[in-house]
């Protein structure tokens, strides 16, 4: 199949500036219902990749997410989402971005075409066979997330990818790959909207999955949590009164002795 940067495709929409307020959100709306529909068709790739990552994690091993621009700023955030809704390490899953954490805030120029530098950064962190890197680029075409992961895969590292283009560069170059083909953007070229939301709902999928069948959730709870906030303080005593028969109070005084609402129920079931 021929490669076509369907992300940057002419859009159906033009002169957009003659759109009043109305018809520039229900059209956009539109756009966005295309998303859950192409994360669906691609939900086999979603699941082979998952099934990579979990048992090299029960190994030790890690999960690194590299990538540029909107792509490399979702990556950050699914990877600091972790801690706190999981209460893993902040080092086991690891969103790293071209041109390093300025670029969460700004671009940077000429970081995302630096075809030697996801590898330097990915050793940084001593990356080993135990590890799964995927990339994450809208158009697929990405040279600093190409680059990386070929060299993941000369060194015998798992390799997955998530791009908005069917059979791109780095879907050719990933072990693993998932293609979301949302189509061109309503802003032509502009991934962060429906290629972005794409890559957030699969990058959602992806340590949801991993995290529960790691165990890291119990029922539909969050038993693991960081509790970082009052909200989340009294989100996890609700949580322990739901699962033994205890008063807010009595709750309350288990989960500030144990820490977590799992130790707590244990302690009390013991």
């Amino acid at each position: 199949m021929a490669f076509t940067k369907t992300t940057e495709q002419a859009s159906k929409y033009e002169h957009l500036e003659k759109m009043s307020v109305q018809e520039l959100l229900i059209n956009i709306n539109q756009e966005d219902k295309i998303v859950p529909n192409a994360v669906e068709k691609a939900l086999p790739q979603i699941e082979n990749l998952v099934a990579q990552i979990i048992p090299k994690m029960k190994l030790g091993g890690r999960l690194f997410y590299i990538g540029a621009g909107t792509s490399g700023r979702l990556g950050v955030l699914d990877a600091s989402e972790c801690p706190p809704t999981f209460g893993v390490p902040f080092d086991l899953v690891v969103g790293i971005i071209a041109g390093g954490d300025t670029a969460i805030r700004k671009a940077v120029e000429n970081a995302e075409d630096n075809n030697t530098q996801a590898w330097k950064d990915l050793q940084e962190y001593h990356i080993n066979k135990n590890d799964v890197v995927v990339g994450i680029a809208a158009s697929g075409t990405t040279p600093y997330v190409i680059a990386g992961l070929e060299e993941c895969n000369k060194n015998n590292i798992i390799t997955g990818s998530i791009s908005c283009n069917a059979e791109s560069p780095l879907s050719q170059t990933a072990q693993f790959p998932i293609d979301v083909v949302v189509g061109p953007e309503f802003v032509t070229g502009s991934s962060r909207m429906k290629a972005g939301t794409a890559q957030k709902l699969v990058l959602n999928m992806i340590t949801t999955a991993t995290m529960i069948q790691l165990g890291k959730v119990k029922g539909n709870k969050m038993v693991d949590m960081q509790l970082s906030n009052t909200k989340l303080v009294d989100r996890g005593v609700k949580m322990i009164m739901g699962e033994i028969s205890v008063s807010y109070e009595e709750a309350a005084a288990l989960l500030k002795e144990h820490g977590s609402v799992r130790k707590a129920v244990e302690f009390f079931n013991k």
